[in-house]
């Protein structure tokens, strides 16, 4: 085979089959792993929604609708059925204000506003301090989300005690226990403005 000449015209040949040639392969790994990915997603929501509302019989993942938040965004709201009646809605909450910025929430509630549990998704807080508001309790020694449940931010104030509300703050991590506040209240007052609850 002779060799090709160095040319500019030779070389922008090649770098153009070269790049046809990645982009054809990324593209064939992009359409190969979409669809298992998107089941992952899919079967982690799911997980996130049972472990926060009563049992259901429907899929709350098909039926998730957008309540628009007080801040101008919107919040993903999973309704929780048994039948045809709504036991319950999962909500999708955040707050910006951790120590460590961005933190993401499933949170369940009934109908009338009372939490039933709560489910920290995502969060980058100081190891050992801020996230201890991820379950690791033990029966003498309650999880820091298990003062909310039960309760409805109604009558129940969303604030640290040292703010002058009931919430007893992760020590050294009063930051981070504000957050998780500001997070439950956004879910909250979500839901109560789109007239869910």
């Amino acid at each position: 085979m002779a060799k090709l000449e160095s040319s500019l015209k030779n070389m922008m040949l090649s770098l153009t089959l070269i790049s046809l040639g990645a982009s054809a392969a990324l593209g064939f790994v992009n359409d190969f792993t979409t669809e298992p990915i998107q089941k992952q997603i899919t079967a982690k929501t799911v997980n996130a929604i049972k472990q926060v509302v009563p049992e259901f019989t429907n899929n709350p993942v098909d039926e998730v609708f957008k309540v628009a938040t007080a801040e101008g965004d919107s919040l993903n709201v999973y309704p929780a059925k048994n039948g045809e009646e709504i036991i319950g809605y999962a909500v999708r909450s955040y707050t910006n204000k951790g120590y460590g910025g961005y933190i993401s929430f499933m949170i369940g509630f009934k109908p009338d506003g009372t939490i039933v549990n709560i489910n920290v998704l995502e969060q980058k807080e100081t190891p050992g301090l801020g996230t201890k508001m991820v379950p690791e309790g033990t029966a003498d020694k309650p999880e820091f989300k298990d003062q909310f449940m039960g309760k409805n931010p109604e009558t129940f104030t969303l604030k640290v005690k040292k703010e002058g509300g009931p919430v007893d703050a992760i020590t050294a991590a009063t930051i981070s226990s504000k957050a998780f506040c500001d997070g439950v209240e956004r879910a909250y007052s979500t839901l109560k403005k789109g007239g869910l609850i």
